[in-house]
């Protein structure tokens, strides 16, 4: 296969997705089989709800376009090289977290072997079989293991800070990216807009916060107003509706409240003065700051447990609301994944 014929692959693919997403065609195969897999997907994972799976079919549909691959595509050198197999070790956190990652593989024109987590381990399998009917060339590129890996010339594998330590001695030998932990965090300052505080609703809720770009910390002024950052989050209060988020925000309140901890609550959301980043699901850490350029100083010493500065500040990164909606070129961690690719 040409590169051109694996961006037409991929934009097919990226047809398909956006058909059953604008509804066109649910009687065609490929949409009945599509929606099994995301009722079967609920049905293993209680996290991935229908609404959360279809917002990330619903994203790569509409990133999978020939112009979006191509202008992703254009500053790099991609020429015929040897073919090597990538191992990729998977998260499974959000639906569809490996996709990214399965993409710069075979754009590249290596083969990838995957290591599902089994908290997701049928959406993808899904999209690679589809793949493979659009473009057969893909067949021998494609293999996903639930055993030891087999051989493998590079490896890319997320993971905890825990099993990072692993990954890092295990794979020494190998070219490798080893993702850790990171989260998000938002910088408010008084002035937000009412639209821009729903806005941060989705950084901080989609996908239950469970991904590494969802906001899990606010850095706000001493004399901040939390009722006016409440009354934006109202939108999002069935949340707690869902029976997993509502078992956790139980149980970190029933627990900060054993151990006296002061705690802001709207019934939905705790609100907790933390100076970590990382805060459990239904509990939303947050850090008072006086001034923007000590703030600026005190992220920059921290730059390796973020992945995205949210806000309106000139060292903000992504706009409210944006974080779960990043382009092909916004690679995890800020490592190319691309580039590793081509490079090694």
């Amino acid at each position: 296969m040409t590169l051109d014929d694996r961006i037409d692959a991929f934009s097919e693919l990226g047809l398909c997705l956006q058909n059953y997403t604008d509804s066109k065609d649910l009687s065609s195969n490929f949409s009945q089989k599509l929606t099994n897999i995301i009722r079967q997907a609920e049905i293993q994972n209680a996290w991935f709800t229908q609404d959360q799976v279809h917002l990330s079919i619903a994203a790569w549909a509409k990133a999978l376009t020939k112009e979006q691959l191509r202008n992703w595509l254009t500053p790099y050198k991609i020429s015929p090289m040897p073919k090597k197999d990538v191992a990729v070790i998977m998260a499974g956190n959000i639906p569809l977290v490996g996709f990214h990652d399965f993409l710069c593989v075979l754009i590249i024109g290596h083969k990838v072997i995957g290591k599902l987590s089994s908290n997701d381990n049928l959406l993808l399998p899904f999209m690679a079989e589809e793949l493979i009917k659009i473009q057969p060339g893909f067949e021998d590129k494609i293999e996903f293991t639930k055993d030891r890996l087999p051989k493998f010339d590079m490896v890319i594998a997320t993971g905890s800070n825990n099993t990072a330590r692993y990954f890092e001695y295990y794979f020494k030998n190998k070219p490798h990216i080893i993702r850790k932990n990171r989260n998000s965090v938002a910088i408010l300052n008084g002035n937000e807009s009412k639209a821009e505080l729903e806005a941060l609703g989705e950084d901080v809720f989609r996908y239950f916060g469970l991904g590494c770009r969802n906001v899990s910390k606010l850095f706000i002024p001493e004399d901040y107003d939390v009722d006016e950052f409440y009354k934006a989050m109202f939108k999002f209060k069935d949340y707690i509706n869902h029976h997993k988020y509502a078992n956790n925000y139980d149980y970190n309140k029933a627990v900060y409240l054993m151990s006296s901890v002061k705690l802001l609550d709207n019934g939905f959301l705790l609100l907790k003065e933390d100076k970590q980043f990382s805060s459990p699901i239904g509990t939303l850490f947050y850090e008072k700051y006086t001034n923007t350029k000590e703030l600026k100083i005190t992220l920059r010493k921290r730059r390796d447990d973020i992945q995205c500065i949210v806000g309106n500040e000139d060292f903000a990164e992504v706009n409210f609301g944006q974080t779960q909606h990043p382009k092909l070129s916004d690679y995890a961690d800020g490592v190319d994944t691309l580039e590793f690719l081509i490079q090694h």
